[in-house]
């Protein structure tokens, strides 16, 4: 059987160019969205998705209807395939139930992958390159070696640590963590 999904993005749009395409495909059931393709939580498609069963196929009017990214379209179709439900896209031509369609959804399975192991490069050279400019990452330190050593001497001289906090401007916990991490350094 075949499955129709369409959405629409706005109330202003009009899903009546896609669902005439989806009747001419042949579907026989047909599921419906009026909401941006980013939103996670889109129960028209889970209704769809619901009601698929094994041999069934779902037809959608443009690959973009369906996905929110190429990463989400390509694990809502590996889902299909591994309940051996059919995927189709009318204006792309791409039909996972046949062997071309199936090579096509492939090839975009590796583009994703291959887009993921970029940025993934990209990202450790960025940070390579700032830790050698001897940048690192992480919050900037509240409290330098100064300021650690004047909570020291307020600590020593029994000002109470509410007051040395007040008077350095950090809470207790980060006057604790300063003081602990100097006390290991001279221990």
């Amino acid at each position: 059987m075949n499955i129709g999904y369409a959405r629409v993005s706005t109330q202003d749009q009009n899903l009546d160019l896609q669902l005439d395409d989806l009747k001419k495909a042949g579907c026989e059931k047909f599921f419906t969205d009026v909401m941006s393709g980013a939103k996670s939580e889109r129960d028209g498609l889970e209704e769809a998705i619901n009601f698929l069963r094994e041999g069934d196929t779902l037809v959608v009017w443009k690959l973009d209807r369906l996905g929110r990214s190429l990463k989400h379209l390509i694990e809502v179709v590996t889902s299909f395939n591994d309940r051996k439900i059919g995927f189709r896209s009318l204006k792309e031509n791409i039909d996972t139930t046949t062997s071309g369609g199936k090579l096509i959804f492939h090839i975009f399975g590796a583009l994703a992958e291959f887009e993921r192991e970029i940025i993934r490069e990209r990202t450790c050279a960025g940070l390579a390159a700032a830790r050698a400019r001897g940048r690192t990452g992480g919050r900037k330190r509240v409290m330098d070696d100064q300021k650690v050593a004047m909570a020291m001497s307020l600590i020593n001289n029994n000002i109470p640590p509410n007051k040395v906090c007040e008077t350095l401007g950090v809470s207790r916990a980060t006057l604790y963590r300063y003081l602990k991490e100097k006390n290991s350094q001279v221990g």
